[in-house]
């Protein structure tokens, strides 16, 4: 789960509101009494540092150590390289309670956002984004639970990280990062779950470069393989059309972002030797330049900073994957148009091992999937309005045995996808307007226990702009899901209008945004909401 705050400087006090206003020739008047603080007439050259209303990572009260495992200036497309060791003096490595990850940054000036990544010994431990700064500059902060990898970095391991950036005389913005990682020792009289599902995996296999898809990996997994997940870091990037990959529209379609014959319809599938062995639907990422960059300038879009990585059950392929033999692993994503680029899915593969078995034999027993591919629909009116309503479902059923040193262990994977979306627009594009439905259903059952995670993402993206070149954008993302009864949703709104073709100073830009995130169920309960008007933080309330 991703959590950021804010770092350094305090930010929005009353002397920096005086100033804020004075540069842009206002008066601020008086907090309200119910304490609403003061907000200017419009964005000036500073504003609060980018922040959101998800939970902290929960840590032990045990004793912790850190180590630094990159710091660097992103200027350009070279990447950091450098050496991590992990500390001693924090139990065993390897057998962590927790290990947490955090990357501090700052820029000031101007500047696009970026996506950059950080692989260990390489595996993709951590993908991100970054904010577009205000001309005062601004700090933020990301924090990820790792404690999925504590086996690699359980010893000394290659690093990598890039956050690929162009510095000249227009985009000046230079991305000053430090990351590190903190490891807690174990508590007292507590131990790691016996079953693969509790504990952490006893390998992690990278199969791809962190810009790339994956295609004809070679993946040999251990002989004695009991549960294997893949993890695809899956992310439509690069400013072109797959960025906007959900406003993509068929070839009968006069619109400025052409797709394929499935229009908008993406997917990412991993087939094992040519056979689909995994289904899920690709969250819509938004990064904070993405269709007005007010809208995040303050609270950026659910996920944009901590990108989650796409998770598939592979586990009843793992008696055939336990051969001893190399096996072809592909990760594709159906709908984009043949040669097209725009789209990276850096895959690590998850393993858990027997460990009083050296070789767990098991066999696939059943694969059910709805078609051979998505069953994909578009509906294209032309006129003064054009839309495009989109329609896609898939589904896959797979279930397979392994005689495990603890008996025989059936897993059943049962996943469902639904996408639906609604696009209007006018020849000009002035109007231009989509909702967005997707679902991602998945059921894993093992001997006969269940464990449930329905997804579902929604967006709903509504662009105008008038006869004085001002564009309007209103919108709304929600990221939703369900597992086994506790329920997570960070729903995000915005309203952003500005200028278009303008000095940044000419903009009179002005947005109010606002975030909510709730935790439900199993006793849990979190409710955070935060709201900012010009970039002022004028909301922060927790309900729990």
């Amino acid at each position: 789960m991703e959590h950021l705050t804010t770092r350094g400087r305090p930010r929005r006090t009353a002397l920096a509101l005086a100033a804020a206003a004075a540069s842009l020739g206002l008066t601020l008047g008086a907090a309200s009494p119910a304490g609403a603080v003061a907000v200017p007439a419009e964005f000036g050259t500073d504003y609060h540092d980018p922040l959101t209303a998800a939970p902290a990572i929960a840590t032990p009260h045990t004793r912790s150590c850190s180590v630094t495992v990159a710091e660097a200036k992103f200027r350009d497309f070279t990447p950091y390289t450098g050496t991590y060791t992990p500390p001693t003096g924090c139990g065993t490595p390897g057998r962590w309670s927790k290990v947490v990850l955090r990357m501090d940054g700052s820029v000031a000036g101007r500047q696009y956002d970026r996506l950059g990544y950080l692989d260990i010994g390489g595996v993709e431990v951590f993908r991100t984004s970054t904010p577009e700064p205000s001309q005062d500059g601004i700090d933020w902060s990301v924090t990820k639970d790792v404690t999925r990898y504590e086996k690699t970095l359980s010893g000394e391991q290659s690093v990598d990280m890039l956050i690929g950036n162009v510095v000249n005389d227009t985009y000046t913005g230079v991305l000053d990062v430090r990351v590190t990682l903190t490891f807690y020792a174990p508590e007292p009289g507590r131990t790691a779950s016996a079953t693969p599902a509790g504990s952490a995996p006893d390998q992690v296999i990278p199969l791809s470069d962190a810009d790339s898809v994956t295609t004809g990996a070679s993946l040999t997994v251990p002989r004695n393989s009991e549960r294997i997940l893949a993890e695809v870091y899956a992310t439509g990037s690069g400013g072109g059309c797959e960025e906007f990959w959900y406003s993509a529209v068929t070839p009968s379609a006069s619109y400025s972002c052409q797709g394929g014959d499935d229009g908008p319809y993406r997917e990412v599938e991993v087939s094992i030797d040519g056979k689909v062995a995994g289904i899920a639907s690709p969250y819509p990422n938004v990064w904070t330049g993405g269709w007005s960059p007010y809208l995040w300038s303050v609270l950026p879009s659910p996920t944009a900073f901590d990108v989650r990585p796409l998770e598939f059950d592979l586990t009843p392929f793992a008696g055939e994957l336990n051969d001893g033999r190399a096996h072809t692993v592909d990760v594709s994503v159906l709908g984009v148009p043949s040669g097209q680029t725009g789209w990276s899915a850096p895959t690590n593969i998850l393993v858990w091992q027997d460990a009083h078995k050296s070789v767990v034999k098991g066999g696939l027993t059943s694969y059910r999937t709805s078609s051979a591919s998505p069953k994909v629909t578009n509906t294209y009116e032309d006129g003064s309005l054009r839309s495009l309503v989109t329609a896609g479902a898939h589904s896959l059923k797979v279930s397979g045995y392994l005689d495990t040193s603890h008996g025989r262990v059936t897993t059943t994977v049962d996943r469902s996808l639904t996408t639906a979306i609604t696009h209007h627009w006018t020849p000009d594009e002035n109007t231009d307007n989509q909702t967005g439905r997707w679902t991602d259903a998945q059921k894993v059952t093992v001997n006969g226990h269940t464990s449930r995670t329905d997804r579902t993402y929604t967006l709903d993206g509504r662009a105008t702009i008038d006869s004085g070149n001002r564009l309007r954008v209103i919108m709304s993302i929600d990221d939703h899901a369900r597992t086994d009864g506790v329920l997570s949703d960070d729903k995000y709104a915005g309203d952003a209008t500005f200028t278009l073709g303008v000095a940044r100073e000419d903009r009179h830009a002005v947005a109010t945004t606002s975030e909510r995130y709730r935790l439900r169920g199993a006793g849990v309960c979190y409710d955070h909401t935060l709201a900012t008007e010009q970039g002022v933080l004028t909301k922060d309330v927790r309900r729990c």
